[in-house]
């Protein structure tokens, strides 16, 4: 099995809709800040800017595939940082923004 590194590219934060339980959401006492989120429902929270035909979550910053940081990394909520590096749906955000594929130990 081949194991694969995160290429710290941001494609994962600008292809999949990020959902998580508003109780992560700082307005209920969870640390994902409260700009960043919009509460939908009692259930449901969705990050900023990741409900569009080309996503793109509002706590990135940089270029895709090149440069890029989580403005709120340690404060990101659960789905994000439940995220596997190399996992199918890593490969997929990887290919919809034409990153190449990359080992680890390459």
């Amino acid at each position: 099995m081949t194991s694969f590194d995160c290429m710290a590219c941001g494609a994962c934060c600008a292809s999949f809709r990020v959902d998580f339980h508003p109780s992560d959401g700082e307005a209920q006492g969870g640390c994902v800040p409260a700009d960043m989120y919009d509460e939908l429902n009692r259930s449901i929270a969705r990050m900023r800017g990741t409900d569009h035909p080309s996503p793109r979550c509002c706590a990135l910053r940089g270029r895709i595939g090149e440069a890029v940081i989580c403005a709120i990394y340690d404060e990101r909520p659960g789905p994000c940082r439940e995220f596997e590096a190399g996992s199918p749906a890593c490969l997929q955000a990887r290919s919809r923004h034409r990153i190449g594929r990359s080992a680890a130990g390459d």
